[in-house]
């Protein structure tokens, strides 16, 4: 197969997240790195670009890539979109109306309004635009999605999903540029934590049962008294299958790193899958014995051999996990260009329906936490 071409906004030098997506989407040899705008001041990022081999495709501003990559007829098959948040829709929308397929980092859009105009964007052009809810790319993740889809759980009764860690909890530390920000209206919009990481947690969630949240109940705080956004939530959700939902998200829980993870219990079983320890999905059917089942070996589901790429005992990181979604959208691209149906294990890539679902939770639970947690719906109107 040709190599499809990839561009990036965005994840200049020094950018936590531009490395994780120039791996991930290399690493299979179904992307080349072929365009990119990757820093907001226009000479550091052709400079960077040019470093990185894209020669005359490196450009000093998003404009200025949308406008070149539009003239050319090798144009780029896919845009990634790592800017800061307030951008993304400005960015997103113009990259889809130019008939390009798009990545965008989450949150989508600051707003719900924004959320619906890029669904309606992206169907009226017909492209492709994926949500990198990225840590869904991971092979155990996959495969929990599907033993829950084939019934080896039951119905799902619960869902318990959280993403807590500490690295905010340093009142010294609450003025540095870095963290500042992300408890700042003005630049992170309604919601701090959950905004940031509870969304993760949320939308995986609704990955694995299949199902989507239709109503919640939200408890936020300022644990740090200076932030005007929250440091920490806890929120009940109800799913459109049935299924309660219970999330917890907190910046401020000292010991905890990454502390992403999800526990399903349905009917008949249980499973339960922490992102620090990927490796390992833990199954226990009602009244047998706790079973631990690893990546990579035999007689997984097509979802999960499809995604993995390192022998069994060996520790796949999310870098590999962004790949796979990378994997996602280059077959469906493909098979687009080719005229045939997609792979069905490699259709689980994120929608902007999910970028979308997520901001009217964002908005959802800062609200509920206003009114001392009154449920609300958690649909965006669209879908209500």
């Amino acid at each position: 197969m040709t190599k499809l071409k990839w561009g990036m906004i965005g994840g200049g030098e020094g950018s936590q997240i531009g490395p994780a997506h120039r791996l991930g989407s290399g690493l299979d040899g179904l992307f080349e790195f072929t365009a990119g705008a990757l820093d907001h001041r226009a000479a550091e990022g052709i400079e960077y670009g040019q470093r990185l081999g894209l020669g005359n495709r490196a450009y000093g501003s998003w404009q200025d890539m949308l406008a070149g990559e539009s003239a050319r007829e090798d144009r780029i098959d896919l845009v990634t979109v790592a800017t800061p948040n307030s951008t993304h829709f400005e960015i997103t929308k113009a990259f889809l109306e130019a008939g390009f397929h798009v990545l965008c980092e989450k949150p989508m859009t600051m707003t719900v309004a924004e959320g619906e105009e890029i669904v309606r964007v992206a169907e009226k052009s017909g492209k492709i635009c994926a949500v990198n809810y990225g840590y869904t790319g991971y092979s155990l993740v996959r495969h929990m999605k599907a033993m829950i889809a084939r019934g080896d759980i039951g119905k799902v009764r619960l869902v318990n999903a959280e993403f807590a860690h500490g690295h905010h909890a340093d009142a010294a530390d609450a003025d540095n540029p870095r963290v500042r920000w992300r408890y700042d209206p003005a630049q992170a919009g309604v919601s701090a934590q959950f905004a940031d990481c509870g969304i993760h947690a949320m939308h995986m969630a609704s990955f694995v049962t299949g199902q989507e949240v239709t109503k919640l109940s939200a408890d936020t705080v300022s644990c740090l008294e200076m932030r005007v956004l929250e440091d920490d939530a806890m929120v009940n959700f109800r799913m459109d299958g049935g299924t309660v939902g219970r999330l917890w998200t907190s910046s401020i829980a000292i010991g905890r790193q990454h502390g992403l993870g999800i526990q399903v219990f349905g009917e008949t079983g249980g499973l339960r899958w922490s992102q620090e320890q990927p490796n390992q999905l833990y199954y226990m059917p009602l009244g047998g014995r706790l079973q631990v089942i690893e990546r990579g070996e035999a007689n997984l589901s097509p979802e999960a051999d499809r995604t993995t790429r390192v022998t069994i005992g060996h520790a796949e990181g999310m870098p590999l996990a962004f790949a796979n979604i990378y994997k996602d959208l280059a077959e469906a691209i493909s098979a687009r260009k080719e005229g045939r149906e997609m792979d069905p294990a490699a259709n689980l890539y994120p929608r902007a329906e999910d970028g979308l679902r997520s901001m009217a939770a964002v908005v959802a639970v800062a609200e509920s936490g206003k009114q001392d947690g009154a449920w609300l719906d958690a649909r965006p109107p669209m879908f209500q």
